[in-house]
């Protein structure tokens, strides 16, 4: 049984850190375009700030993930030097809400921005939009950094009052001390960023799905092409991709609250498989949906291919 636990484990740290390091090339490459294209234009703009801002964030997420999982999996004792713990998991749930936030900003400003409706305060939205994008990205990483403070002392409360720090055992004791009792209010402050993103989402899907039907139905027919149609479907196939795979990440990240809490560890590390392929699989939608991103990466693999 011993054999088994240690081979499952050594699977999963094989493939979580395969779609780790992919994940991480894909945001790398997203950064590494808009970052040149910085440099030729001398300027970006708003959709590239927003992008810019999301692969950094995906990619250090992975980053200090990995770490965290590779040595809770395979060298545990690390993580029992103070503050280590308390940093490694408040550092991974505000990256992953500044993740959430600034996916959440990107589909709002595609619905912004490409939504066609004749409410004041919409095309107030629509001329400021632009003005209102560093200040969205601002808000962002601000709240993302709020909540894990918030959980670090969460965290740090629970250790010192159950923790001696020459005890291992006393260490995942308390842990497991930290879940049960302090689950509740880590959760509603997780799961409030998750939400308020999620519901961002949601409205910005809702938006541009009926302004794409109003805009059908009142398009006459004629033999030219409508950009504006183009457009439409173009944001709406990011948006509902994203909607998609956010509901997969969100229901693989309840139940690994879930099996924590039951100590169900084949369970948990089952979900962190599909939880690292999120950003991944979600950046690299971003770059088909880009044509200078794509033909940037198809020519890089067309290179990678002659050699």
């Amino acid at each position: 049984e011993q054999f088994n636990v240690t081979s499952f484990a050594a699977t999963s740290v094989a493939v979580v850190s395969l779609e780790t390091f992919a994940g991480m090339w894909i945001n790398a490459f997203i950064v590494s375009v808009i970052c040149m294209a910085w440099v030729k234009k001398k300027t970006l703009n708003s959709n590239e700030k927003i992008l810019l801002f999301l692969g950094g964030s995906r990619f250090w997420y992975l980053c200090i993930s990995w770490i965290y999982y590779f040595l809770s999996l395979i060298y545990p004792n690390y993580l029992h030097v103070h503050p280590i713990f308390q940093l490694a998991e408040s550092a991974h749930i505000s990256l992953n809400c500044c993740n959430a936030w600034v996916s959440a900003s990107l589909c709002v400003f595609y619905c912004i921005k490409i939504a066609n409706f004749r409410n004041s305060f919409f095309i107030y939205l629509k001329v400021k939009i632009d003005r209102m994008v560093p200040w969205l990205l601002f808000g962002s990483v601000l709240f993302s950094l709020v909540v894990g403070t918030i959980v670090y002392d969460i965290i740090d409360k629970a250790l010192c009052r159950n923790l001696n720090f020459t005890s291992k055992g006393k260490i995942w004791k308390a842990k497991s001390i930290r879940i049960q009792k302090h689950f509740f209010s880590s959760l509603f402050i997780v799961g409030f960023g998750y939400a308020t993103s999620f519901t961002a989402v949601v409205f910005s899907a809702f938006l541009l799905l009926f302004s794409l039907w109003r805009h059908k139905r009142n398009m006459q027919t004629n033999s030219m092409k409508d950009l504006s149609m183009d457009a439409h479907i173009k944001a709406m196939k990011s948006i509902l991709s994203f909607f998609v795979m956010y509901i997969i990440n969100f229901v693989f990240c309840m139940l690994t609250l879930i099996y924590a809490m039951n100590s169900q560890s084949h369970m948990v590390l089952l979900s962190y498989v599909f939880q690292y392929a999120f950003p991944g699989f979600h950046s690299l939608t971003v770059i088909f949906s880009n044509p200078n991103m794509e033909k940037t990466l198809l020519k890089i693999l067309s290179c990678m291919k002659c050699k």
